[in-house]
């Protein structure tokens, strides 16, 4: 397995990612990517997210649930799980935490390739200051037995299909368009809630 794939990521999936963590800036929170590998194998798009947890992200048998529900939705569609997304509680903390190594480390035992992203704060407080097209993300990819960040600043390693998302997404938060999301949590607490989002961007 080599940590020199490339990724990319569509507006909505990332989008998505964002406002979660938006959504609950107190509590550490995760979700998964979804997609899949390019033909010659170079490449990984992620053309959807599934937000997961806001509160004990690292209990197993809710996580458990939602990834056969996840699998099982998106497998009809010639997609599967490539990626996990992880923010931190601390709006400081760049760590990568343990329970985003062992969900990521669960992953890449059916997608070798599996991106591992975790939300940058700074980055996303600075986009309104500038023009900056790149995510506010960090990329790690698995190597041997051992995640670490993608390629140095400037890497392209991980791109955003379309080049106005930052511009997108600068207006959802300015619209608290957060309030909207739903994640795994809220679902489990009341089946009602679409855990796909699919009006979300309606």
């Amino acid at each position: 397995m080599t940590g020199d794939s490339r990724y990319e990521i569509h507006q909505d999936a990332y989008i998505k990612l964002v406002l979660h963590s938006l959504k609950h800036r107190s509590s550490a929170v995760n979700g998964v990517l979804i997609g899949r590998s390019s033909a010659d194998g170079a490449a990984v798009e992620i053309v959807d997210s599934v937000p997961l947890f806001h509160s004990q992200i690292g209990l197993l048998p809710p996580l458990e649930i939602a990834l056969i529900m996840i699998e099982e939705y998106y497998g009809e569609k010639g997609l599967s799980v490539v990626g996990y997304f992880h923010a931190n509680e601390r709006y400081d903390d760049l760590e990568l935490a343990g329970v985003a190594k062992n969900i990521g480390d669960h992953i890449t035992r059916y997608f070798p390739e599996a991106a591992l992203l975790l939300l940058d704060n700074k980055k996303l407080g600075d986009l309104p200051k500038g023009k900056d097209r790149s995510p506010v993300l960090q990329l790690y990819t698995k190597d041997a037995s051992t995640w670490k960040l993608a390629g140095s600043k400037g890497s392209n390693q991980l791109t955003i299909k379309e080049p106005s998302a930052n511009t997108v997404l600068l207006d959802y938060i300015s619209s608290e368009k957060w309030n909207d999301i739903v994640d795994f949590d809220d679902h489990l607490d009341d089946i009602s809630k679409d855990w796909l989002n699919t009006e979300l961007f309606a």
